[in-house]
């Protein structure tokens, strides 16, 4: 067999011209196309860090803000405590004054008719002593219908006997009536406020009783704590009639 030196020639000829055309048309194109996407994905890590950067100042300006509010919030709710406890008794000392003040204007007509008439005349005595408070009540802020009640609530509650105090909340949630519909802010102090008193966590079954005025009362299973404003009337009330 003999080598044909001019086909090997003109082969080898080919290959250079196939190496040149592919390095001209080929690699050169895909070795752009990779520096421009190599390019692509370095600026595009770089905006995905820009924004990480970003989000992380973002996250800790919200954290201030709401540190912020929650310190906020705590100061008016403590002025607000210390307001509702104030007013509280300047409304029980109205009702007091306004109570004895009818008492006083019905006490000929009440000696007269005592035999017959004793019961009706107290439920006159606690009917004008709610309207005195609800009158009252209306020039009052409207968190001091409850927020005024929470404290003395459970300070009520952590003087019970220990046994009673283990058994709330111990068999499911505990009923509290409310003298209208308690907000998140609240709900989450007398749910505090209350497991403290007790010494667990306690769930509440919470319900509104808007006869009670302004307060609020417990139903535990071997208790019933009222601190409400419809309680404080009925002591006024049978006060005036163990008098009478």
């Amino acid at each position: 067999m003999q080598l044909d030196w001019w086909t090997l020639l003109l082969q080898t000829v080919n290959v250079l011209i196939l190496l040149w055309i592919l390095s001209r048309f080929l690699f050169r194109p895909v070795a752009k196309i990779i520096a421009e996407r190599q390019a692509a994905a370095k600026a595009e890590f770089q905006r995905a860090k820009d924004e990480h950067a970003k989000a992380e100042a973002e996250r800790e300006v919200l954290r201030k803000q709401a540190e912020d509010a929650a310190a906020k919030r705590a100061e008016i709710l403590t002025r607000a405590e210390e307001e509702a406890k104030a007013q509280r008794e300047a409304l029980l000392q109205a009702a007091n004054a306004e109570a004895e003040a009818a008492r006083d204007a019905t006490r000929g007509e009440l000696e007269r008719m005592r035999a017959g008439q004793t019961q009706a005349l107290s439920d006159a005595a606690s009917a004008l002593a709610i309207d005195i408070s609800a009158r009252v009540l209306d020039r009052l802020p409207e968190e001091a219908r409850i927020t005024g009640f929470i404290k003395g609530l459970a300070a009520v509650v952590a003087d019970l006997p220990e046994t009673t105090r283990e058994g709330i909340g111990a068999g499911g949630p505990v009923p509290l009536r409310a003298a209208r519909a308690l907000s998140a802010e609240e709900t989450a102090l007398v749910t505090t406020r209350l497991g403290e008193a007790v010494g667990h966590p306690v769930e509440l079954a919470i319900s509104v009783d808007e006869s009670l005025l302004a307060g609020l009362e417990l139903d535990a299973p071997k208790a019933v704590v009222r601190n409400h404003l419809r309680a404080d009337l009925d002591r006024i009330r049978q006060e005036l009639c163990r008098h009478e």
